[in-house]
């Protein structure tokens, strides 16, 4: 079997074909889903779900946290930051910085939670005041507090800098506290994407331990 029919192949055993059988009466699930096949990258509780349906099902039992990234570079970790966020069901994703981000690494899963846009750290902090959010910086920077020992509020605003330089000085100064992630190695750093999945794994640790249901 060649490459592309071993892909094919592969594809094919991913979700669910079409319905078999009477169609649901329930207004959640997508007709052409139904007809077509459910192929997409979704839990299984959602085969065949509108994504609309998805999106309010999530919303209704979100996680009271929220991520936001610095964006002056396009930075293309920032898909990957939403992807997370999405398997974590935060409350919604803030992009501080340039509009503009590559959604590759997203895996479409920013059509189903909150993608808010600020245009600099000052207009995050505003926000986050007028909902009583204190923001939390994740960086490893002199003088931060570890992550490890923190005590991490149910209700917060996680954010982090950018790939390579970290927090701006502005992101820096509107925190109530900055976190570090304890390392070990030779690396002044970790990857942006990867700190922003340990942090929230972090807060799922404090305030969401129980296993998810199917």
């Amino acid at each position: 079997m060649d490459s592309m029919s071993t892909e094919t192949a592969y594809v094919d055993t991913v979700g669910v074909g079409p319905w078999a059988g009477d169609w649901p009466d329930d207004a959640r699930y997508d007709p052409e889903l139904l007809r077509l096949g459910d192929r997409r990258n979704v839990a299984d509780r959602y085969r065949y779900w509108s994504v609309p349906a998805i999106r309010a099902d999530l919303a209704g039992r979100a996680h009271p946290f929220h991520v936001a990234i610095e964006n002056w570079a396009h930075d293309l970790n920032i898909g990957s930051v939403v992807r997370t966020a999405n398997a974590f069901n935060t409350a919604g994703v803030h992009i501080v910085g340039r509009r503009r981000w590559n959604r590759r690494g997203a895996m479409v899963t920013d059509a189903y939670l909150d993608v808010v846009h600020h245009p600099d750290a000052g207009h995050l902090l505003q926000w986050a005041a007028g909902e009583d959010l204190p923001v939390l910086g994740v960086d490893n920077l002199p003088g931060a507090v570890p992550l490890e020992t923190y005590e991490v509020p149910r209700r917060c605003v996680m954010l982090f800098g950018q790939e390579g330089p970290g927090l701006s000085e502005q992101a820096r100064t509107a925190c109530r506290d900055v976190l570090s992630i304890a390392q070990f190695g030779s690396t002044r750093s970790i990857n942006a994407a990867a700190a922003a999945a340990i942090a929230m794994h972090a807060w799922i640790r404090r305030h969401a331990p129980a296993i998810p249901r199917d």
